[in-house]
This record gives C-alpha cells, structure tokens and sequence, in this order.
C-alpha cells in the first residue's frame, strides 16, 4: 500500500460509541472498529486512529465526520461534516440500492429512514432513549445480564409478554412482578427485545407501512440477531427483503467517507495528533 495514496476516512461519533472507518477509491473497507466513549470522544477517537495506523501505516486520507455529537468537533478539527441521514443513504446506494427502508438503532437514538421514488424521509426518537441500545443494556441488567446474554436467552423463548418500552421506568414497572411471578429468563429477554420492535415500529412509523427491502442497521441489529429476528418476524420479511450488511454497525462512518470531496487532506498521524488538541 503506497503511503501517497489518498484514502477515505469516515469518522461518526455517536452518543455512546466512536466508528471510525477507512476505505480506498473503490470504496473497499480497508479497516473499521468502533469503540465506547464514556464521554472521553477525543481520546477514544486517538486510540482508534492508532489502531488504524498500526494496521495501514500513516497513510493520507481526506476526513469527513458525521454523527450525533460530531459537528462541534468537526468544527474543531476544521473537518467536513454530513448529516448521518445522507451518511446512511450513501453507503447503502453502494451496498444495497434496492432498500426501501431503513431501521437503525443506536447507543441512544433510533431511526427509520425510508426511500421512496429518489425522496428520503427520516423519523427518529426525540430526547427519550426509550427502546434503543442503552434500553436493552438498563433491562438487562434487571435480569442480571448483559445485552449478550439477553440475545442467548432469547434463542429459547416459550412466549411473549407486554412490556412498555417507551421508558425504562414503565418497563422495569411491568417487568419486575414477571420476574416475582417466576416467569423464564428466556421468555423475558425475548419480550424486551419484541418491546423494543414495537417501540420503534409504534413510535416513529406512526403508522407508515415498513415494507419492500429493509436494511437494519447500527450496533444492536448488529450484535444482537435475535433482536433482528424479532423485527423481521413483526414485519413478516422473507430473506429476499432483509438487507442485514456486514459492517451494519459501522455503516455511518463507511457513508461518511464515501462523502469525501479531498477538501482536507492530512495522513492519519496527522490526524491523531489534532484530536487530542482539547475543544
């Protein structure tokens, strides 16, 4: 790999996590990870530089940033910014051109992003965090697990209960006399996860079909399959409509780079070291 050669670097910091992803003029993903935060952005987005920069050497790239909590820092490192909405549609022009409908849940937020006829139309959750990754992570905690762990229950349910997932206090509310009552750990992990689907498909389709080809898209769709499952026996998907990418945890940041115009060009070393000047 010639260290001149221009590369893309697609950088999306999200409410809980940084995804940094790297990718060359054919828009074939060289590296890509992400990392939790924990409020740290700056140095969270240092340390995957470094990853990057052990892996591929101090290569050039040209930056762009997207995300949640990305435009001040963009800002600061005198980065282009896009919006995650053109982010997401980018990658999926190049990986899946077919998808009609987008569902991405993240640390924080969730979103439906539906394509129809060359316009694009994107619902996402307000200030509550209510049936997103942070959700699942509060209530599996009530059954002393992990989001992991509530996925490997959730393999062996038996039946589904009514739980509210517009708030973590209602779902706690609903979910403690079930545990009191004896009910199976499987049988609740797999109800948090349907809570979430319905959430979601209540919440923000507010009654707008989801149907045709259906992307699914951010880290819990992605490490947990058994939440995915959930949503496509809801919305009764054959496989030929689930559209489930590879790297659908990191596809903000592969969007963001497909964004880049060459405006600011600096190596990867570079960059690092700008990201640990304080804002």
């Amino acid at each position: 790999m010639s260290l001149n050669e221009l590369h893309m670097l697609g950088i999306d910091i999200g409410s809980t996590t940084v995804k940094i992803a790297v990718l060359d003029n054919d828009n074939n993903v060289l590296f890509a990870d992400y990392k939790r935060h924990f409020a740290n952005i700056q140095e969270t987005l240092s340390e995957l530089l470094e990853k990057a920069i052990d892996k591929l050497g101090p290569i050039k790239a040209s930056p762009v940033i997207t995300g949640s909590g990305g435009l001040s820092l963009a800002n600061h490192l005198e980065v282009p910014f896009v919006q995650e909405v053109i982010a997401v549609s980018t990658a999926l022009q190049d990986f899946a051109p077919q998808t009609d409908v987008a569902i991405e849940l993240g640390g924080e937020d969730a979103k439906i992003i539906y394509y129809e006829g060359g316009n694009v139309e994107q619902r996402m959750n307000g200030v509550c965090a209510g049936g997103t990754g942070s959700f699942i992570d509060q209530m599996a905690s009530l059954l002393q697990t992990d989001a992991t762990g509530l996925n490997e229950y959730a393999k062996n349910y038996h039946a589904l209960y009514s739980i509210a997932a517009r708030c973590g206090v209602f779902a706690k509310t609903d979910i403690q006399p079930l545990i009191n009552d004896g009910a199976s750990r499987e049988d609740l992990a797999a109800s948090i996860f349907q809570a979430v689907v319905n959430q979601t498909i209540s919440g923000l389709a507010c009654g707008k079909p989801i149907r045709g080809h259906v992307a699914f898209l951010g880290g819990p769709l992605h490490f947990l399959p058994e939440l995915r499952a959930a949503f496509i026996r809801t919305l009764d998907l054959d496989d030929e409509h689930v559209i489930a990418p590879e790297h659908s945890h990191l596809f903000a940041a592969i969007g963001s780079a497909m964004n880049s115009k060459n405006d600011t060009v600096v190596s990867l070393s570079e960059m690092q070291k700008l990201s640990l000047i304080h804002i």
